[in-house]
């Protein structure tokens, strides 16, 4: 999950960054799975680390149904002003939702994170987040799609995207008995990141950094019929030129390509958030049917807006998914990479 140091470090449970720039056509595959960069350890980002840790620390002293809304009231009220989420929201929602009602972006400007904050401190309360799906159960078409490929030993792949909390369907998964790795970024603080892969690894292993060595150890998982999560809804500047809520958001291709190689089912799925506020209804989705990349990847950009738009305060507003100011720019990128010398004749 990529947000300002005020509140996550850069990174996140399966998520996908971009390959670095090269004159040759992008490989969507490669551009998921570029080696992270080596975190920082810089005096801000070692006071960084130690504000959040102090934040984390304090709420896990109280008990888990006091302590999921206080972290959402703390990054909605202290934090997301000051760290710009606010601003950020606002922007997003006047590109993509123009003729929204203000009442109702101030609503989101609160309630984006406000769920934010909840999403990080359940990721940290292990035990008491994983119990909560012990009995929860798993709802939509793609349940016996799901049961099917694990007792045929297919591997699928799963894609979900920063709504609710992304980690709430490989923790309801886990639970069920289903064999679910994940690819996750490692953050950029090099202080923050040993905790942050120990409270993930807590909800469930295998976990793969991301970098070839991990994507080599995650489609060894796959190839032995296990389930492997990815996020999709990260802006990629090499993706490809699909849409999300009508406008152009470059999506890397990876989920499909994986698929399609391996001949794994494609399942979109979602924790999505209860009225409570602690629980979620984890929703699987019918499979994406296999086809080009650009189709499938568009079809599941198309699943997650549905989704958000019954639920506009659970999607991530506060990341940069359009960037409508470079759109230019990666444009004439891409035209000067078509005419390099190793452009197709």
């Amino acid at each position: 999950m990529q947000v300002g140091s005020a509140c996550y470090q850069r990174g996140g449970t399966l998520c996908l960054s971009p390959h670095p720039v090269t004159n040759r056509k992008a490989n969507h595959t490669d551009m998921a799975i570029a080696d992270t960069a080596s975190g920082r350890k810089d005096p801000a980002d070692f006071v960084a680390n130690l504000v959040i840790r102090m934040i984390i620390g304090t709420a896990l002293l109280l008990p888990y149904r006091l302590r999921v809304p206080l972290a959402g009231w703390v990054v909605s009220r202290i934090v997301s002003p000051v760290a710009g989420y606010s601003t950020r929201v606002r922007e997003n929602l006047a590109h993509v939702c123009p003729d929204l009602p203000i009442a109702e972006v101030e609503r989101l400007v609160r309630a984006v994170p406000d769920n934010a904050g909840r999403t990080l401190i359940e990721i940290y309360s292990g035990k008491n987040f994983i119990d909560r799906f012990k009995t929860a159960p798993l709802t939509g078409p793609g349940v016996e799609h799901l049961d099917s490929a694990h007792k045929n030993g297919r591997p699928v792949v799963l894609v979900t995207g920063h709504f609710g909390n992304y980690d709430a369907p490989r923790a309801a998964l886990i639970a069920k008995g289903y064999p679910v790795g994940a690819l996750y970024r490692e953050m950029n603080n090099g202080y923050f990141n040993p905790h942050y892969v120990a409270a993930i690894s807590k909800i469930g292993t295998p976990v793969f950094p991301r970098g070839r060595k991990g994507l080599s150890g995650l489609i060894r998982f796959l190839r032995d019929g296990g389930m492997a999560g990815i996020l999709i809804d990260q802006y990629m500047t090499d993706g490809a030129d699909l849409t999300f809520f009508g406008k152009t958001a470059p999506t890397a291709l990876s989920a499909a390509e994986i698929a399609l190689k391996y001949d794994a089912l494609v399942v979109p799925i979602y924790g999505v958030r209860q009225p409570n506020g602690l629980d979620f209804e984890v929703l699987c989705e019918a499979p994406i049917a296999h086809g080009s990349p650009e189709d499938m990847t568009q079809a599941l950009n198309d699943s997650l807006e549905a989704l958000t738009r019954k639920h506009m305060d659970q999607w991530f507003w506060i990341h940069r998914r359009w960037k409508p100011d470079r759109e230019a720019w990666r444009q004439s990128r891409r035209a000067a990479a078509n005419i390099g010398p190793d452009a197709p004749s």
